[in-house]
Order: C-alpha cells, then structure tokens, then sequence
C-alpha cells in the first residue's frame, strides 16, 4: 500500500525551510510525493476564500497550497511546529496549523509535532509518520537519517556560496524574511529579480552555517522566543559589518515580525527599508521604493 499513495506538499510556510527533509525522507521510502506549484493569483485567492482577512498572507497562500492539492493526493503533510529549543515557542499559526487546516477541509491530514518543551522531538515524530504508512520503525529511521544528512548538506553548500558572494561583492543587502517569503513566487521573487537588476549582492538571511548554533540575537532582544526570529536576528548580527544596508519583507497583518522589525530599528544604524506585502500592492510602487533605497544608500 504505502509504495502506492502520494503525498502532497503545499508549497508554503515551512516547506521553504524542511522542503529537502520532507521531500527526501518520504522518496527514500519510496513514496510519491506531489508538491504543489509556485503561488499564482488563483492559489491565493482560493486560500482568501478560506482563511479570514485578519490573518496574515503567509497563511491564506498556504491555505490556497492545501486546496489546489486536496483532491489530487491521498495526504496532505501538515506539521505542528510548538517548540524548536527549550523555553522558546512558535508563531501561533505553526502551532495550530494541522488545526485550522482540519477544520477548513475534509482530507487525510499527515501530521507530525515538534514540540521540545515536552519533549516530542523530530525524529520520533517523523517515525510515527512512518509507522501510519506502513513502514517500520528501521525503514523510517534510515530514511530520516539519509534526509538530514540531505538536508545539512544542501544548507552547508548554500552557506559556503553565500560566504563567498560577501567576499567578492561590496554592494551586500542583507534581505531579513522568513524563506517562505522570501522565495515565494507571489511574494519575494520580484524584489529579489529587481535587487538583481540593479547589481545588488543578496545576502539571505534563511543562510547560516548550519555547524553552529547561535544565540546572536540576544545582542538585539534578551528575551526573543520565537525561534524562527531569532534565527533571522543571528544572521543580522552575523553579517552587519559586511552589508550597506537591509530589507526586511514581511507580509500583511504579521504581528511577530512587525514587533521585531521595530526592535531592529531602535537597535542598528545601517540603513533599513521596510516591504510590507499584501494582495494589493503596486509593482510600480515597489520598484521605485527599491531603486530609491538602493540609490541613497547603497551605491558607492
């Protein structure tokens, strides 16, 4: 049965960040997996049917992800993401994700939880999900194994790219969102494709050196909990004496990267601009805001 069934993956939120693990884990056992296409006009407006207009855009393209798959697979993957370290949490969508998704739709949900304050951690969870496909407990302990050392490796090579773009470029923008934003069709593809345009170095701040483990972030907020803000936190610190200035893109109505934004802000003298994306806004307004900020700040 299990070589049989298809997994699908909605191409959002957390994919942009485990897409290697998941996608590896489940090939390595010899399962299909479908991944959604890239976000277009009508995966969002299938997640703004969904989801409430005082919910951020991350989570309504998401939502429009789990629709254009909920009738072309057997599961849909949907993780519960609490916890990644002690006494830190999760944006509240992360937590509560497999919740809004089976409530929105009626579908075989596959899902698996994080949640290290209580100690569930990633591996058990990605045996369980093994286990509900019939696989045994080896079988899904060897195919996680393979998929992270997959996983370290794509994040090791991307990180020695990068180190080495720095080094070779003077005009670095360090461009702070979260990757399912920042690699988002809808939403970062046109900001990245005009910094190219005008011979910008894009340092991403999703790339690190997966070998360490970095608690930078305290230098901007002593008491950050939510991991995933640190994480873009440590590459500022990381990379600020080798940038001109920084972008931090963010969709509408995100209240956890708007507060950390405004921390950034009150904290660091480099040059900043603020991209805020929802569904309406003009490409014409974007470019002129990038070109003006590039312009004044960042061309010697």
């Amino acid at each position: 049965m299990n070589n049989k069934i298809t997994i699908g993956i909605p191409r959002g939120l957390l994919y942009y960040k485990y897409g290697t693990l998941w996608e590896t884990f489940f090939k390595r056992l010899g399962v299909k997996v479908l991944i959604s296409p890239n976000t277009n006009y009508d995966i969002l407006k299938m997640g703004e049917e969904y989801i409430p207009n005082d919910c951020c855009l991350s989570l309504k393209i998401y939502i429009g992800h789990v629709y254009y798959l909920k009738d072309k697979v057997d599961y849909i993957l949907v993780p519960r993401i609490l916890s990644l370290k002690k006494h830190t949490r999760e944006c509240l969508y992360f937590s509560s994700l497999y919740d809004i998704v089976n409530n929105v739709f009626d579908i075989n949900i596959l899902n698996y939880v994080v949640d290290i304050n209580n100690n569930k951690f990633e591996e058990e969870a990605f045996i369980k999900m093994g286990d509900i496909l019939s696989f045994t407990k080896s079988e899904s302990i060897e195919a996680y194994k393979f998929a992270k050392r997959e996983e370290y490796k794509k994040n090791k090579i991307n990180y020695l790219i990068q180190s080495k773009r720095i080094n070779d470029s003077v005009n670095n923008i360090l461009l702070v969102s979260h990757p399912y934003n920042t690699y988002d069709e809808f939403v970062g593809k046109f900001i990245i494709d005009e910094l190219d345009d005008l011979n910008i170095n894009i340092i991403y701040s999703d790339i690190y050196n997966p070998d360490n483990e970095l608690s930078l972030y305290k230098n901007i907020s002593e008491n950050l909990y939510w991991t995933y803000n640190q994480e873009l936190l440590n590459t500022i610190e990381l990379y600020k004496k080798n940038i001109k200035g920084i972008i931090f893109l963010l969709t509408d109505l995100c209240s956890y990267d708007s507060l950390v934004n405004y921390m950034c802000k009150s904290k660091l003298s480099i040059p900043i601009l603020d991209i805020v994306i929802d569904n309406k806004i003009s490409k014409i307004d974007l470019k002129d805001k990038i070109e003006n900020f590039v312009k004044e700040n960042i061309y010697e």
